[in-house]
């Protein structure tokens, strides 16, 4: 039932994405609006599979973690093929000049390197020998929040909370780290 709602969940925004763009016809920049879409999709998801493990004492959804960091990388891979196939037109001189040009796209292809090694070794057998580099989620939305700002080209309120609850996780795991040290000891 749990992994029903998941998917459930995390495929309201395709639905929601569809519908504005073929049915009500209701969208301006198309290609602008599929980047808001899969890209704000895409963060929230992976900040839930790091809250799943923050939260894990209180609520223990650890058995569906991968499969959410994996909806996560897929609508990340929506937001980066939205850049190269209707944006780019698989055009790699139009990527490149892009690419550095604006360093904001940069940062997102860096981070979206990270959520594509963690996908890649997200098999039972490779997390094993690679999950203390998962960690480096937490540099990929770091990344990512730096990459959305610099794509507004302006900070808003909703911006200041998602950098508040960066800093906010960031410290909670900090402290779970210390105690999980401490514990050690």
């Amino acid at each position: 039932m749990v992994r029903f709602f998941i998917y459930l969940l995390s495929l309201a925004p395709l639905i929601y994405l569809n519908v504005n763009l073929f049915i009500f016809d209701n969208v301006n920049d198309p290609i602008k609006y599929i980047y808001t879409i899969t890209g704000g999709t895409a963060t929230l998801i992976l900040f839930f599979t790091i809250l799943i493990s923050l939260l894990k004492e209180k609520i223990n959804l650890m058995k569906y973690r991968k499969e959410v960091g994996l909806l996560g990388f897929f609508y990340a891979l929506l937001h980066l093929l939205n850049f190269v196939v209707l944006d780019a037109s698989f055009d790699l001189d139009f990527i490149m000049k892009e690419t550095i040009e604006k360093p904001f796209i940069y940062l997102g292809m860096i981070a979206f390197f990270i959520v594509l090694f963690m996908f890649i070794t997200s098999t039972k057998q490779l997390f094993r020998k690679y999950n203390k580099y998962h960690k480096l989620i937490y540099l990929a939305l770091i990344l990512i929040t730096i990459h959305w700002i610099m794509a507004q080209k302006s900070i808003n309120i909703s911006q200041y909370v998602y950098i508040g609850v960066i800093l906010l996780l960031g410290y909670y795991k900090l402290l779970q780290q210390i105690e999980k040290n401490i514990n050690k000891s």
